[in-house]
């Protein structure tokens, strides 16, 4: 299954929703730090709720870390500067996909690792400045599982 890798998460909610949402869909988590929260936050609890145990989450102390864990396989990177459609892509059941940070995306030196067919993006209507990351990565992950065949559901 997919392995989703949140770069710098700022918003305790958000990441307690993608637990909930990598415990329902198979995929893997991964936080690279610095985080903008302690994992023991209240909030990110209650979004979870008691999926906590059920998802595969993975903190990583930087970039580099989560680059070596996840080598040899196909990332994507999910950004408002991306051409590619998240739709138009073939996903496979091994791709990785990276998200940034709510306040400011992925920066610009990790973004220059990815060439314009692995910069995706997900269509919004002319002056929206970007989604919220948890509804973008639900988004993102249900297309992916779509495609391929929702493999593993009930």
């Amino acid at each position: 299954m997919f392995d989703i890798v949140l770069f710098q998460p700022e918003i305790p909610p958000n990441t307690g929703n993608l637990i909930r949402l990598a415990a329902n869909t198979g995929c893997r988590l991964h936080l690279v730090k610095p985080l903008g929260f302690d994992l023991s936050d209240k909030q990110v609890a209650r979004a979870g709720l008691d999926y906590h145990d059920m998802a595969c989450v993975t903190v990583h102390p930087g970039w580099d870390a989560v680059r070596e864990a996840l080598a040899g396989r196909r990332w994507l990177a999910l950004t408002t500067k991306g051409t590619a459609c998240y739709a138009d892509i073939a996903f496979r059941a091994d791709d990785v996909l990276l998200f940034g940070p709510e306040s400011r995306g992925l920066p610009a030196e990790v973004l220059a690792l990815f060439d314009a067919e692995h910069r995706l993006r997900l269509p919004m209507l002319p002056g929206s400045r970007s989604m919220n990351l948890s509804n973008a990565v639900s988004v993102t992950v249900f297309e992916a599982w779509r495609q391929n065949g929702f493999a593993g559901s009930a």
